[in-house]
């Protein structure tokens, strides 16, 4: 799904052909799309009348398909954006896609994409807490309560650290995200 909001959100700047698509997103993200993720995606968009396809005709070499989206393909990608379901939120790719449209959400939606991965995370802080405890060397008492791998709580440690890490960058995003909806809010406001 994440896939659907990159190419929407590109074709949302701009109509583009395949290859265009591909570099576009490439260079916004780093991620190398393939073909076989590209084109089925534009064939589905185009069924669902997201997309309009056009031929462009090309010196020398045979007309290549320019894609562009409607307004159909922008309420879907408004609702992609919007909507972040909770099994979609542990998603790295998935939170990240949406994040890159933010522009396009009102303050309360980027509140709830950001709520939903925060939740995820909660979640997988308090899972992997008792984990790392369990982890901990032995107690005098009971050297039947951690795992003997000292390995293993190393990753836990890390992915813990990374976690706390997360959670403080999505608190700086939410007031970031108030703070510009209070200066979109302004420059609405003023006079032209």
């Amino acid at each position: 799904m994440w896939v659907d909001v990159l190419l929407l959100g590109q074709l949302a700047r701009r109509p583009a052909h395949g290859y265009e698509l591909r570099r576009r997103i490439e260079a916004a993200t780093g991620i190398k799309l393939h073909n076989n993720s590209l084109y089925p995606a534009l064939k589905r968009f185009g069924e669902a009348g997201a997309v309009t396809r056009t031929l462009e005709p090309q010196e020398g070499r045979p007309p290549r398909h320019v894609y562009t989206l409607t307004d159909v393909g922008r309420e879907l990608l408004h609702d992609q954006l919007a909507d972040l379901p909770d099994e979609l939120a542990g998603d790295e790719a998935e939170f990240l896609a949406r994040l890159a449209g933010f522009g396009r959400l009102t303050p309360a939606e980027r509140r709830g994409v950001l709520d939903a991965r925060g939740r995820v995370l909660a979640e997988r802080r308090a899972r992997l807490a008792g984990l790392a405890e369990a982890a901990a060397p032995p107690s005098v008492d009971d050297p039947d309560t951690a795992t003997d791998d000292p390995w293993a709580a190393l990753v836990l440690d890390e992915v813990l650290r990374r976690i706390r890490e997360e959670q403080g960058w999505l608190d700086r995003l939410a007031r970031r995200a108030d703070d510009q909806s209070t200066t979109t809010r302004q420059h609405e406001e003023m006079p032209p």
